[in-house]
């Protein structure tokens, strides 16, 4: 079998594959979710004494009260983390800093879906220590990097082509975020949208489905089944969709802000002459000391998102006594610039979920404007959490779709379906081409896995005379009618050509014959166009086009040589493009 998967029918094979690759991105998620639960412990339980609110989830209680015993060891311990994941990052894989599924996307798109096999153990370690520490990050990226990079190692293992390794990769990416995130749809089509900014692979999606399920599954069956932002049961009302599309507006814008702000951190640590080890500690301290004002900040921050969609304000409490408003209303902002110091400046971890918080945010401070304009019209803030985190990171990832799928299955609200399509469109539209993920390119065409399907105008290049002739369907002007209409109803053509000593005389149709009475010559049309040996693919096109019909006559000098039908077009097309396609 391991010989010959590759050679399976599609959807035998990436059944197969998607499976396993399903069952490597839950246990990938699962490696990785009790990594960073033990570096957690470590940091910020064991060194801050300081116990960051869990999402419903995964045990969070709404009841929570915010409590540091040694707050000025925060700041170390973020370094601590940026000192570690750098030494560990920079030693051993330099490209595994940063955001893991960007690495993965380019990847997909420019390295043959070829990962480095020390790549996934080290962004897990790496990873697991700067957002344990209290670096501002989130845990998809690390996950779709490690499920990608295994789904690369197995498409090797397996002798699975280059194109097929591709698709293993863009499949681990899904099926790795759909798992750690319990979103098994969204993670599905994430797979095949994440690759561009308006486009999709749709290749991957039925594996990447496949997968998705599978590694959810094992996942889920693990640290349960509960969405991880819980359950929201409010009643859909259409008298907010207005408020929806503000929302959607002010989503976009920021949007833009989060991605330009996080490659102005990030283009500028780069550019900075320091040790590259160096780097993350800077940034993991810059984390640190906005964490010491705000501690609502550091790790994954999904805990908080709970606590403002259900309205617990009085959770968020500041060591230096800012008020609970307006800790809410910053840590939009203050989330970004962390997120950017941790992740910028070369610590790894993921900004999917730091985008999501940043837009939970954006969302409740949005409410508290139209909660104080129409009180009655909006009780409680968290449709506009949920909706908000959805059209800020679907249109920072260009991923509306997949983001929408995802934040519904991560708060089980598909009630607000209406409410996020709304939102989440006029989010991608004001945001523009801004993307949080440089690797993405903006469509098929402008990838290099798809380059020699749309740079090379193969049906100019291909002629007539590369493809298979057929010279058995043919009437002569002799004929009965009846003979020709019967091969027309055998072989299902709406028209047979016609000829006379050998030479080319023209066609019958299948709509002018009178029952089958008389002969062919009463019925033949002559002056038809045809082409040659020497013809281009895309003239047959042409000509069979005007005809109204699937197949060509191919003459020479007068000579009838014989038809050149539409599938032997397709399957010379498809061959010559397998040829061009890069080798394993």
């Amino acid at each position: 079998m391991l010989m010959n998967i590759s050679e399976l029918p599609y959807y035998v094979k990436w059944f197969i594959l998607g499976i396993i690759i399903g069952v490597v991105a839950g246990l990938s998620a699962l490696t990785f979710y009790f990594t960073l639960k033990f570096m957690e412990y470590l940091f910020m339980v064991k060194l801050i004494a300081f116990k960051p609110p869990a999402p419903i989830g995964e045990g969070g209680s709404l009841n929570y009260v915010l409590h540091v015993s040694r707050l000025w060891l925060i700041p170390l311990s973020t370094a601590l983390g940026g000192l570690l994941s750098g030494l560990i990052v920079y030693t051993w894989a330099p490209e595994a800093e940063g955001h893991g599924t960007d690495a993965a996307i380019n990847a997909f798109h420019r390295l043959q879906g070829r990962i480095r096999r020390r790549i996934p153990p080290i962004k897990l370690i790496a990873s697991a220590i700067t957002i344990g520490s209290g670096g501002s990050a989130g845990r998809e990226g690390p996950t779709a990097q490690l499920s990608a990079g295994i789904g690369s190692l197995i498409a090797d293992l397996l002798g699975l082509s280059t194109e097929d390794r591709r698709i293993a990769v863009a499949v681990g990416i899904g099926a790795g975020i759909g798992s750690i995130f319990k979103a098994p749809m969204g993670g599905a089509i994430l797979a095949a949208e994440v690759l561009y900014k308006r486009d999709m692979e749709t290749e991957v999606i039925f594996p990447a489905l496949v997968a998705s399920a599978v590694g959810y599954s094992i996942f889920s069956s693990v640290v349960g089944f509960t969405p991880i932002f819980g359950y929201y049961t409010g009643v859909f009302n259409p008298l907010r969709l207005p408020l929806y599309a503000v929302l959607g507006v002010v989503d976009g814008l920021i949007a833009i802000l989060y991605v330009k702000t996080f490659y102005f951190m990030h283009d500028s640590f780069k550019r900075w002459r320091i040790s590259n080890y160096v780097k993350p500690i800077i940034g993991g301290l810059a984390t640190g000391l906005i964490g010491l004002l705000v501690p609502e900040i550091l790790g994954t921050s999904y805990g908080w998102v709970d606590l403002a969609e259900f309205n617990n304000v009085n959770a968020f409490t500041s060591p230096i006594l800012i008020p609970p408003l307006m800790i809410l209303i910053l840590l939009p902002f203050l989330k970004i610039i962390a997120t950017s110091f941790t992740i910028g400046s070369g610590g790894s971890g993921g900004v999917f979920a730091p985008g999501i918080v940043i837009g939970a945010f954006t969302g409740f401070d949005a409410w508290l404007l139209f909660h104080y304009l129409t009180p009655g019209l909006t009780p409680n803030p968290a449709p506009f959490v949920i909706v908000s985190m959805l059209a800020l990171f679907g249109a920072a990832a260009k991923a509306p779709l997949a983001v929408m799928f995802m934040v519904i299955e991560m708060t089980g609200s598909y009630q607000l379906l209406p409410a996020a399509m709304i939102a989440v469109a006029i989010a991608y539209i004001v945001s523009g081409d801004y993307t949080i993920y440089r690797a993405q390119v903006p469509t098929r065409r402008d990838s290099p896995v798809h380059a020699n399907e749309y740079k090379i105008p193969l049906l100019m290049e291909l002629k007539v005379k590369d493809c298979r002739i057929i010279r058995e369907l043919v009437v002569s002007l002799s004929d009965d009618a009846s003979k020709a209409l019967n091969t027309m109803l055998r072989f299902k053509y709406t028209a047979l050509p016609v000829v006379d000593d050998g030479r080319f005389i023209g066609l019958i149709s299948l709509y002018n014959v009178n029952g089958g009475r008389g002969k062919v010559s009463d019925y033949v049309t002559r002056d038809v166009q045809y082409v040659t040996l020497e013809s281009t693919l895309y003239d047959a096109m042409t000509v069979m086009s005007k005809l109204g019909t699937t197949w060509v006559p191919v003459v020479s000098d007068g000579e009838f040589l014989g038809i050149l039908t539409i599938e032997n077009i397709n399957k010379a097309y498809t061959e010559r493009l397998r040829s061009l396609m890069p080798s394993k």
